[in-house]
């Protein structure tokens, strides 16, 4: 955990000293680290000179970071209006009964991590999901079972 803390510290040391930097140093230390450890948050909040909530504050008012490592492949779906309005929240029920997790949880085999997404700029070709890195779009419950199945035997 003590490498974690301090790859964390030496990310956010990068940014300290910039206008804005608390985003991309998180951003940074979640591309590294996969996730944002709470035991990180008192040294971020030092490289900042910042409260631990403050930090805190910010990890949790975005729905891009997280607290905890992610399964080995992550499924973002668009909350924004216009795949909801095409869908996303019937996608979003199917993947959860489908995977058997909640947004933010990880599958009952633990081989995925369902998150929301709040635009994929997908927005005219509404459903957009996201696996891995790639993007999908005009996703139905047939094509998101596809891919599932598709990603679990290409793993």
């Amino acid at each position: 955990m003590n490498t974690m803390i301090e790859a964390a510290r030496s990310i956010a040391s990068v940014h300290k000293d910039r206008p804005g930097g608390l985003l991309p140093a998180l951003h940074g230390i979640q591309d590294a680290l996969g996730h944002i450890p709470a035991a990180a948050v008192p040294a971020i909040a030092g490289e900042f000179n910042l409260s631990r909530a403050e930090v805190h504050g910010v990890i949790t008012y975005y729905h891009h970071f997280r607290a905890t490592p992610p399964a080995r492949h992550v499924i973002h779906i668009c909350r924004a209006e216009a795949c909801q309005s095409m869908g996303a929240d019937a996608l979003v029920e199917h993947a959860r009964r489908h995977l058997g997790c909640e947004l933010h949880g990880h599958s009952k085999d633990g081989e995925f991590t369902l998150e929301a997404a709040y635009c994929l700029g997908l927005c005219a070709s509404s459903p957009a999901i996201q696996v891995g890195d790639a993007l999908h779009a005009r996703v139905t419950p047939a094509v998101f079972d596809e891919l599932v199945a598709e990603t679990r035997c290409s793993a």
